[in-house]
């Protein structure tokens, strides 16, 4: 582990609801999270929603086994709903009072972006909320590893 003088860092995740190859996502994951956090990654955000969030968090979660100090952290875009955390370490609501109830996921994820250091991007077409969390994320000038895209584009 590289805490010494070594730097923190937050990742978040943006992707898509659906996912036609889970699996070559996964593989993915467990090949990039090790060095992402040797390198000093020690919390991870996620918005908890579909299957790239599902898919995000069991990689976080299997990382902690050998990396038990990692956090992965669920980033909650309201305040009144029912949610199961239980297998988060813990949940952080931005501040997101005054939004409109409408925009809550789509300021929610550029608060996790904001916030982070790097960006790990399941997004794999040009349109809905995970797309322009992308844009967003580029625009922001984050680092952003992107999910391998089939030969030929996205």
């Amino acid at each position: 582990m590289q805490q010494n003088g070594g730097m923190v860092m937050t990742v978040t995740f943006c992707g898509h609801s659906k996912l036609n190859k889970p699996d070559g996502f996964s593989k993915w994951l467990d090949v990039i999270l090790p060095s992402l956090i040797e390198g000093g990654a020690t919390t991870f955000y996620l918005g908890g929603y579909g299957a790239f969030d599902g898919l995000a968090a069991a990689a976080v979660r299997r990382q902690k086994e050998t990396y038990p100090h990692i956090e992965l952290i669920l980033v909650l875009p309201y305040l009144d709903r029912e949610i199961d955390a239980s297998r988060y370490d813990g949940t952080i609501y931005p501040p997101l009072e005054k939004v409109p109830r409408r925009y809550a996921i789509v300021r929610r994820n550029e608060w996790m972006v904001r916030e982070s250091d790097v960006v790990i991007s399941g997004v794999l077409h040009s349109w809905g909320g995970a797309a322009r969390t992308l844009e967003f994320a580029q625009r922001k000038n984050k680092v952003v590893l992107q999910y391998p895209a089939q030969a030929g584009g996205t």
